[in-house]
């Protein structure tokens, strides 16, 4: 017990000291370059802040990991740690994401770019033989061809990726929900002892613990305040869409079936998804295009009624939480996949219905 709880401790404390480096670093190399996210009327912000704080997750997380993970085949604690075709294909599609949100963070790309970029590092996956095999009798269906599942995974990834770029709108927003998704992963992936994503997961909590705290507590006018820019927001996404696919990708050798995996990794991500469906529509309904940044997402709104940023993040916390331990409820009392997808499009949809009803009246009694 003692062997496998270890590394994942090792891990996290490496990651949380490279991190506590990195960040002050990448805070004084944003001052002396003047690499600042401006206000606008669509943010959040009132001043210039320092937007590079996610170069320092990949980092971070990648050292502590294969610091452990050499740790641990040089002591024999597993019998042997294998880099399958999978991992080979993760990492190199991570570098694209990652790279494309330090160019972003450092002299701007068009969304359409990114986006071209995101398909690009996500049909690797397929390629190298993660896709979707299975819908778990999500309306009615079960096995898929690779005709379908390959398209289905690279549209998994990029969606994922976007939602979490998307929600990144207040402090520690995009943090906290990547951080109780990966705990809920690794709850998911510790019955099939897979070290090697145990230890990238303990790594990347590590090193978001301490941005977290820069990012939320930082203070603007000490110069210790900082975002984590695209090339955090976009890296997370696409890390959680990885851990997500690998969820729910039937693989007999590694992680057979288990409708309670699928319906624990689907709940992990609905606030960010489900905000991304909502806001697109609304954009088509309103005519706007897509890809234009406005102040619709849920954060927005929560803002919107009279709340403050910790309070709107507490918030969408408890929100999280509850969709989390209400579809596990529903699993254990043996609703289908397919009712529990129902029943929370019916609970997100009255949510908001009863956000933009405060709105509203709040809007009245200003009159």
């Amino acid at each position: 017990m003692l062997t496998e709880i270890l590394p994942i401790i090792g891990a996290f404390i490496l990651s949380m000291t490279c991190g506590a480096f990195f960040i002050p670093s990448v805070l004084k190399f944003c001052k002396k370059k003047k690499l600042y996210d401006i206000p606008t009327l669509r943010k959040v912000h009132s001043a210039p802040i320092p937007r590079l704080g996610g170069i320092a997750f990949i980092p971070s997380m990648m050292i502590s990991a294969v610091a452990v993970l050499l740790i641990i085949a040089t002591n024999n604690i597993q019998d042997k740690i294998s880099l399958s075709m999978w991992s080979v294909g993760f990492i190199l599609s991570l570098s694209i994401i990652y790279s494309v949100g330090i160019i972003d963070d450092l002299i701007g790309l068009n969304a359409k770019v990114k986006f071209v970029a995101q398909i690009l590092a996500a049909s690797i996956m397929p390629i190298c033989g993660l896709q979707i095999n299975d819908l778990y009798g999500l309306f009615g269906i079960y096995k898929i061809p690779s005709s379908i599942g390959i398209p289905l995974t690279i549209f998994t990834f990029v969606f994922i990726d976007n939602a979490l770029n998307l929600i990144d709108g207040i402090d520690g927003l995009a943090t906290s929900l990547s951080i109780i998704a990966l705990l809920g992963f690794f709850y998911c992936f510790i019955p099939y002892n897979l070290i090697a994503y145990e230890v990238m997961i303990a790594g990347l909590v590590g090193v978001l613990t301490v941005y977290l705290y820069y990012n939320m507590w930082g203070k603007v006018e000490k110069g210790t305040k900082i975002f984590m820019g695209d090339s955090g927001s976009l890296t997370l996404g696409f890390f959680l869409a990885f851990l997500f696919v690998k969820a729910i990708a039937v693989n007999p050798n590694i992680m057979p079936m288990s409708p309670r995996r699928v319906l624990i990794a689907y709940s992990l991500l609905i606030i960010p998804t489900f905000d991304v469906v909502r806001v697109v529509l609304h954009r088509i309904r309103n005519r706007k295009p897509i890809f234009d940044a406005d102040k619709s997402h849920i954060h927005h709104k929560i803002l919107a009624m009279g709340y403050n940023q910790h309070y709107t993040l507490f918030i969408i916390i408890l929100l999280t939480l509850a969709f989390i331990g209400t579809n596990v409820i529903l699993g254990n009392m043996s609703v289908g996949l397919t009712g529990i997808l129902l029943i929370d499009i019916a609970l997100y949809t009255m949510l908001h219905i009863g956000i933009n009803q405060k709105i509203k009246l709040k809007k009245e009694v200003e009159k």
